[in-house]
């Protein structure tokens, strides 16, 4: 029978607050039950295990992500709405580096496809790309050029990883002009 009071929403609500604690790779199913005061198996009735719960972690803090670069990028276009994207897609990982760090995990393609907040996300980030002129495969590829930048910048940033007196704030504005310059510019597909 599962405790009162408990439930598969507050654990991951728990647990995303105790990733941006600890370290998303410190959540466990032991950590979480000493959270609440219970046994593991407790935990049971509500998860099926340590990787069911991550990927609901993953989800909720990717809905949490793209709900904040959505109302970031509303009304906007072009470089406009390219930074702000990048701004709020930075601001999310250095605020919440526990749940930004359960976004990056690779999630079953079944729970993707079924997933609103990733349906939401690819609306969102497609549109922006849409603006640039740009479709399928170059969509991808873009999708790829963006998360590559800003998760490389965000993780580097975090970690300590610019050692160099300039300011992170002008590097990372030039860093999303030069992303900009290249969606505009962006390469044509050779004919076959």
């Amino acid at each position: 029978m599962p405790r009162a009071g408990l439930s598969a929403d507050r654990l991951v609500e728990a647990a995303v607050a105790l990733a941006d604690e600890t370290g998303f790779e410190n959540v466990t199913l032991s950590a979480l039950a000493r959270h609440f005061g219970v046994r593991d198996a407790s935990l049971y009735s509500h998860v099926k295990g340590l990787r069911d719960l991550r990927t609901r972690m993953a989800l909720l803090a990717g809905a949490d992500l793209i709900e904040r670069i959505a109302a970031a990028v509303e009304g906007r276009s072009g470089r406009d709405a390219l930074g702000a994207y990048a701004d709020a897609y930075r601001a999310y990982a250095l605020e919440h580096p526990g749940r930004y760090a359960a976004t990056q995990i690779r999630v079953d393609q079944a729970v993707v496809a079924s997933s609103p907040a990733m349906a939401r996300t690819a609306e969102v980030t497609y549109g922006l790309l849409r603006t640039y002129g740009l479709d399928e495969p170059d969509l991808t590829d873009a999708v790829r050029l963006l998360r590559s930048a800003f998760h490389g910048f965000c993780t580097l940033e975090a970690d300590g990883g610019f050692g160099a007196p300039r300011d992170l704030c002008a590097s990372w504005e030039r860093v999303v002009d030069a992303l900009h310059v290249a969606l505009e510019n962006w390469p044509a597909r050779p004919r076959p």
